[in-house]
């Protein structure tokens, strides 16, 4: 019956979707920004390229925000294997992904100087490519990664075969603490499209921001990060300082991460437009006028749906009144209210309604 069944394994993915944006925002087709740009390679090693310092983003690498490589875990993994080529970033993905691949693994071997990145065990593909290399029987060969790929582990007898061909020590023993490994075409295909992230990160800053902030952000905060470097680096020390204490809600922990990406862009010289009633989009960032303009959703309290009603509204014509605006768009008091104090209002009265003392 297998042999009739088609089995599909579909994986969700933030991903495409900002290269999406991006081609969008810049015209440049992703296919074809180059895989071997200098530039876009040295992130992995510095924030130089972005035309800031370690000091400004508190970070040794230029890959936060980029997806596989802006994890504190990755920025560890490329602080101690300073990658060259598209190749290394490949097995810093395999490394990555594995289980007992990495820590207790092939970063001890690379610190005690036993190896070098390349020679790390860091796809399954590349055992049974190695193992072949050394002479071992192709069969065998293909077996002996399928178990380690799988933390089986070997047997007396693959052990065998394999010293037989010469094969180190520390490859046995590197593979006996294996639990998983990831797939090479896996990994090639997730730092392809990180690359073409990263790529446009280096050359279309402004369309890398907006499609972060408008897809792989979770916690946006208008109030937080749009009112200039200085109160978002307020607000920043005192999200840390709530860190350090034990006392930080997971909502603020998420915001720490949106934090930093905004405080790179700041650093870079870029700023954020005030959210604008007529101009705004529901959920997504825009670039006008060298700046970036944000979403209604980014407004504390206001969801994708409120935020879609907002610019349904403002389609019918302006607002005469924050009345007229609730009424219109059935926002909350509180987010009203919310607005009001960041002036995204301007000087719009509070009713449509005129006195006595407006007439005379």
């Amino acid at each position: 019956i297998s042999g009739r069944l088609l089995k599909l394994d579909l994986l969700g993915h933030d991903d495409p979707t900002v290269i999406r944006m991006l081609y969008d925002l810049t015209g440049v087709n992703p296919q074809d920004v180059p895989l071997g740009d200098p530039e876009t390679m040295s992130l992995f090693e510095s924030p130089k390229a972005l035309g800031v310092t370690e000091e400004e983003i508190n970070c040794k690498t230029g890959t936060l925000g980029i997806p596989e490589f802006g994890t504190k875990f990755v920025r560890g993994m490329l602080i101690d294997t300073k990658p060259k080529t598209f190749a290394d970033l490949l097995r810093i993905s395999g490394l990555s992904h594995g289980t007992d691949v990495w820590l207790g693994n092939a970063q001890t071997l690379i610190e005690n100087g036993t190896i070098t990145l390349k020679e790390t065990i860091s796809t399954r593909d590349s055992i049974m490519i190695y193992l072949i290399n050394k002479g071992v029987e192709k069969k065998k060969s293909f077996k002996i990664m399928e178990k380690v790929r799988k933390g089986k582990g070997l047997t007396e007898e693959d052990i065998a075969d394999m010293k037989a061909s010469d094969v180190p020590d520390w490859y046995i023993e590197s593979c006996q603490k294996i639990k998983y490994m990831f797939p090479k075409a896996h990994a090639a295909a997730y730092v392809m499209m990180a690359w073409r992230i990263a790529w446009c990160k280096v050359f279309y800053p402004l369309a890398y921001y907006a499609a972060f902030f408008s897809i792989r952000a979770s916690s946006f905060n208008y109030e937080l990060m749009c009112q200039g470097r200085d109160k978002l680096e307020y607000f920043l020390a005192e999200y840390r300082k709530k860190k350090e204490n034990g006392t930080i809600t997971p909502k603020e922990e998420d915001a720490i991460k949106d934090m930093r990406i905004v405080q790179e862009m700041y650093a870079r010289g870029y700023e954020f437009l005030p959210i604008d009633l007529y101009r705004s989009k529901a959920t997504k960032f825009q670039v006008i006028d060298g700046k970036l303009l944000p979403s209604f959703s980014t407004i504390d309290g206001m969801g994708d749906k409120a935020a879609e009603a907002v610019v349904d509204a403002a389609k019918d014509g302006e607002f005469l009144s924050k009345d007229d605006f609730r009424m219109r768009t059935k926002v909350s008091k509180t987010v009203i209210d919310l607005m009001s104090d960041l002036g995204l209002f301007g000087d719009l009265p509070e009713t449509n309604q005129l006195s006595l003392f407006d007439m005379m």
